[in-house]
């Protein structure tokens, strides 16, 4: 039987958005915590586990509902209802920005990390402010950056990453053992020109193959990091050429999705995202679970470089781990 663990010993929040994202969480737990009571103010159902020193608690935006005010709702009921969380970590899928002129050469299955570039704080809410000349957008607001934890955190799994030491590989193949969240392959991974429209519905079968970009086969099919500015907007992103002009007046994004604008200013947190598509009209599903996959293998990675607080309270878990 699992055992229980009172909220007040869990110091990590992950929230998803998709429950294949949450299946993907779960399945990285080093160790699975009973179920604990709702609070009666907390709509939110949770996963609860371990991963190495750190105790997680999970939670999933309700099926069928996306977006920044519903991370929002449910990072704020979150931290409620868990005190004594110390950051959050927004981790699932989110499609990806390739700009092979500036050497940004994004696949599928590859990991983008929020991270401070520029005047932005590694999240950026490319959809909000006044609209000037031309319907440019002129940001008026900001948000907050990750916590310096977070981002001592980064430069370690960046050294890490470097020199080969990280086990997010070994992470990943727990998952990749399980046939939903293998990888489709590199011989289905196709970029199309920004402009290329798509034809059909669920596959590219009938699209243009002279739309196809060609990029230099990698060495190895392992994912690859990459950390800088994510945009977060109100609706899904399918269109090539408005991807790369939000890209090129941002000053170059990795990465777009919807949530992440709801989440740092109400839990301090940093986004991790698998790379399921290229935000164009050939956006599909395709590569999601492993999307999914990827990117929660680098999150526990991630909180495996993060010491635990020490505690006064002799009976905090965190101190008898």
């Amino acid at each position: 039987m699992a055992k229980s663990v009172p909220a007040r010993d869990f110091t990590v929040g992950w929230i998803c958005v998709l429950p294949i994202e949450l299946a993907a969480a779960v399945e990285m737990m080093d160790e699975e915590f009973a179920d604990l009571p709702s609070q009666p103010a907390d709509s939110n159902l949770y996963s609860f586990g371990r991963i190495g020193v750190h105790n997680v608690v999970a939670a999933c935006l309700p099926a069928g509902q996306m977006g920044a005010n519903q991370a929002a709702t449910v990072a704020s009921q979150m931290k409620a209802s868990f005190p004594s969380l110390r950051f959050g970590l927004l981790v699932g899928t989110g499609g990806g920005v390739p700009d092979l002129d500036n050497d940004v050469d994004i696949r599928l299955g590859d990991v983008v990390i929020s991270q401070p570039l520029g005047q932005y704080g590694g999240v950026i809410q490319y959809d909000f402010g006044k609209t000037g000349t031309g319907g440019r957008i002129a940001h008026t607001g900001s948000l907050n950056a990750p916590p310096t934890i977070l981002l001592n955190a980064l430069a370690k799994l960046r050294a890490n990453d470097l020199l080969g030491k990280t086990k997010a590989l070994t992470h990943l193949s727990k998952l990749s053992n399980l046939p939903r969240f293998r990888s489709p392959g590199p011989e289905n991974d196709t970029l199309y020109g920004a402009s290329s429209l798509h034809i059909g519905r669920a596959t590219c079968a009938k699209c243009h193959s002279e739309d196809e970009v060609y990029r230099d086969t990698r060495a190895t099919t392992d994912p690859v990091l990459f950390f800088g500015n994510i945009a977060s907007g109100s609706q899904v992103m399918r269109d090539g050429q408005t991807r790369d002009k939000y890209s090129r007046e941002l000053g170059g994004v990795l990465c777009f999705e919807m949530e992440a604008a709801g989440m740092m200013n109400n839990l301090p947190c940093i986004v991790i995202r698998g790379i399921c598509n290229y935000a164009d009209a050939h956006k599909n599903k395709r590569w999601q679970p492993y999307a999914a996959a990827t990117a929660a293998a680098y999150a526990k990675e991630l909180l495996r470089i993060i010491p635990p607080l020490v505690s006064s309270d002799p009976g905090s878990s965190e101190d008898c781990e």
